[in-house]
């Protein structure tokens, strides 16, 4: 039975007989995705009620080099109001309150993020531990961690080093993150796998193990800087992993994937294997993210055409 407690994860020591004994059969994985996406569907006034939904799951996110605080006050003010007040009327959600899962940046934007959130209880989550590479200096990516903790920042979303997890040193990667999750503290942590770097849907369902083990509260697919990011196939992976975890120690895991989630239908599908695969309890935003920028322009747009019947030009629902 898993355990919802405050969900936090506290992690196990490392088990090697489990990390060896995992299996990944591809095709398999692959059968089951087009199933998803074909078998199932969501029309209508359900579609608008999950898009709802996914919206209140998204990690808004700016991680350019352009960032500025002018910027991201204007990506908070969207994430305290992500639909327009006329289209929330039409919608007759007006009294949900709806608000984004959260808003992700750089560290040196936490501050200027959380000024932007006060009096909302949107969580600022900060990129850390030399996103996105995860390259520089061991002593630096921990100091990191401990300086967006002190800044005010909830959530820390670090990488790992991809080198162990290819070479499968297990030990090394294990000893890593639990070293970060200690870092963090009370916010809580989500490991990035960047999974289009890791090669097979092996590594990447080893590597979720052993991010578990060692404490991460949520695994995540990508960076977004990758050159294949969030795909469903290592989603199915990942939380086939999820559930084994929770399964075995009563401990639920969060998911986040992140990059190249664009469109509505993207977030339908992701919903849609959440819900098939772990069930309600990880579609909310507890134990479920997506990082986007781009995607909640989309679903707004969706929205709008299910309110009035007509797509409304992009420049109308402006992200900042």
């Amino acid at each position: 039975m898993v355990n919802l407690g405050n969900g936090r994860n506290p992690g196990i020591p490392l088990d090697m007989g489990w990390v060896r004994a995992t299996t990944v059969n591809r095709s398999a994985t692959q059968r089951r995705v087009s199933s998803l996406v074909t078998r199932r569907s969501v029309k209508k006034a359900w579609q608008a009620a999950w898009l709802l939904r996914a919206i209140t799951l998204i990690d808004l996110t700016t991680l350019a080099g352009d960032d500025s605080p002018g910027k991201v006050r204007r990506l908070c003010a969207k994430a305290r109001q992500p639909l327009r007040q006329d289209l929330l009327d039409a919608l007759e959600a007006a009294s949900l309150n709806i608000t984004v899962g959260a808003v992700c940046v750089y560290h040196a934007r936490v501050k200027d993020a959380i000024g932007a959130l006060r009096g909302s209880d949107i969580p600022v989550a900060a990129v850390s531990t030399g996103f996105p590479a995860g390259l520089s200096a061991y002593a630096q990516r921990i100091e990191e961690i401990h300086q967006s903790v002190e800044a005010g920042a909830e959530e820390i979303d670090i990488v790992i080093s991809r080198e162990h997890a290819l070479r499968g040193d297990w030990r090394r990667l294990y000893d890593e993150v639990s070293e970060m999750r200690a870092a963090c503290g009370d916010a809580h942590m989500k490991a990035i796998l960047a999974t289009g770097e890791l090669g097979s849907l092996w590594t990447v369902a080893r590597a979720s193990k052993v991010c578990m083990m060692a404490g991460a509260d949520f695994i995540k697919t990508s960076t977004g800087k990758e050159p294949v990011n969030a795909t469903l196939e290592v989603g199915l992976t990942m939380t086939r992993e999820i559930r084994a975890y929770a399964e075995m120690t009563g401990c639920p895991v969060g998911f986040k994937p992140a990059g190249g989630i664009r469109s509505a239908k993207d977030a339908l599908n992701w919903m849609i294997l959440m819900k098939e695969e772990l069930g309600d309890d990880w579609l909310g935003k507890r134990l479920f993210r997506f990082g986007a920028s781009g995607l909640l322009t989309d679903i707004e747009r969706q929205l709008s055409h299910h309110a009035s019947g007509r797509y409304a030009a992009r420049h109308h629902m402006p992200m900042d």
